[in-house]
């Protein structure tokens, strides 16, 4: 790891000690899990785009399947109640198979085509979920659902959560990073590059592309299980909407589309400025903000996500750490 990364990582685990020194009100080591989830999903559009080359518009309907699968597992209202951990390892396993079952029908697709069939599931499952009232409680949603839990460390204490979200996060990067090296990997790669000359050298296209949308799935729907049990909830079905996948996408495409260190740069960025400066801004400002809508600070962030993909397409258009050759 480059010593860069490693001053990174050492400033992320000092961000709680940071705290101590901030007023309440600006305090971000309770909102940083936010982000990491966001990074962890940015990650299974790493593994579908960047590496298998195959345009991936619904990383929030694995989202939505992570957050009611560990939302019907662990919600009191329910006999299951399998507590915290079991409850992400079946979303885990759901967004799994989601990504297999929707990879085997749509091997052979590429480009646009994929990308409307995977916009396509994302308002399927929306729908999905807002209709299956008996389960999944409608627009309401489930909650009371069990949070983060760490061993031997107060319950929903803040910084236990925030160092579990990034020890996730970073063993998803390192198994990744050991999956681009593999044979797997490459062949992924290949795939993307060249599907014809790949064929020839005996790499599965088909194959490459159900195991892409498959771990895919699984990051996604993972990161969907941790954010249930951050907010207690599984959230009103419409959370889990285009908007959010087009922020994901957005994530991996300025970190660098392919590098699973670039989803961790882009989360920091863009989804830092989303859920961390401008919660804080528009905390600050309170009351006193008009009615003009560009007065209110939640309302910049797609202008500032716009302005961003455009400036990373012009000045550096393999993203801020862009994936080595080869």
């Amino acid at each position: 790891m480059k010593p860069l990364w490693w001053i990174g990582l050492v400033a992320l685990l000092a961000v709680p000690l940071l705290d101590l020194l901030l007023p309440a009100s600006w305090q971000i080591a309770g909102a940083m899990p936010k982000v990491f989830v966001f990074a962890i999903a940015a990650l299974g559009v790493t593994v579908a785009t960047g590496w298998g080359g195959l345009l991936h518009l619904g990383s929030a309907a694995f989202l939505a399947i992570g957050a009611y699968t560990y939302a019907v597992l662990t919600a009191p209202v329910f006999p299951f109640a399998i507590g915290f951990w079991p409850g992400l390892g079946a979303a885990l396993v759901a967004g799994a198979v989601t990504g297999v079952l929707l990879g085997l029908p749509t091997a052979r697709l590429r480009g646009d085509y994929l990308a409307i069939v995977t916009l396509g599931l994302g308002e399927i499952i929306q729908d999905v979920m807002r209709n299956l009232e008996p389960i999944t409680k409608g627009a309401q949603g489930l909650s009371s659902l069990p949070g983060p839990a760490v061993p031997f460390a107060p319950p929903d204490a803040g910084w236990p959560g925030f160092y579990l979200y990034l020890g996730l996060l970073l063993a998803v990067v390192a198994l990744l990073s050991r999956m681009r090296r593999s044979r797997l990997g490459r062949a992924m790669v290949a795939v993307r590059e060249d599907e014809i000359a790949a064929r020839c050298c005996a790499v599965d296209a088909g194959r490459t592309a159900v195991v892409a949308m498959a771990v895919a799935g699984a990051l996604g729907a993972l990161a969907g299980g941790l954010w249930a049990a951050l907010y207690h909830s599984s959230n009103d079905p419409s959370t889990y909407d285009f908007s959010m996948s087009i922020m994901i996408l957005g994530i991996a495409i300025i970190g660098g589309l392919g590098s699973p260190i670039g989803a961790l740069v882009g989360a920091l960025l863009l989804g830092g400025f989303s859920l961390v400066v401008l919660d804080r801004l528009a905390t600050a400002m309170g009351g006193s903000v008009s009615d003009n809508v560009l007065m209110q600070p939640n309302n910049w962030k797609f202008l500032v996500y716009g302005l961003a993909l455009i400036l990373v397409m012009r000045l550096r258009p393999g993203g801020l750490c862009e994936e080595p050759k080869g």
